[in-house]
């Protein structure tokens, strides 16, 4: 029978090396809060010219999903 640190250790062990693959947890200051653009119009294919009109919209950037153009800037911090 496995001595009760090695039972431990392994998942410990695996959630380490789980965390620096993907990133770890994102900070509260990396979130990103989308909204829909309001003068694209038709299908978005280019998320270049997606981040041009959310960036006449005021935004800093903008993408294409599920071929709508969405605009993105970083969430508002909690005091």
């Amino acid at each position: 029978m496995a001595s009760p640190k090695y039972s431990i250790l392994l998942p410990a062990l695996l959630l380490s090396f789980w965390l620096l693959a993907f990133g770890g947890i994102a900070r509260a200051e990396d979130a990103v809060c989308y909204a829909a653009s309001g003068n694209f119009h038709g299908l978005c294919f280019s998320s270049s010219n997606c981040a041009n009109v959310c960036q006449g919209e005021g935004f800093p950037g903008g993408d294409c999903h599920l071929l709508a153009c969405r605009c993105s800037r970083p969430c508002p911090t909690k005091n």
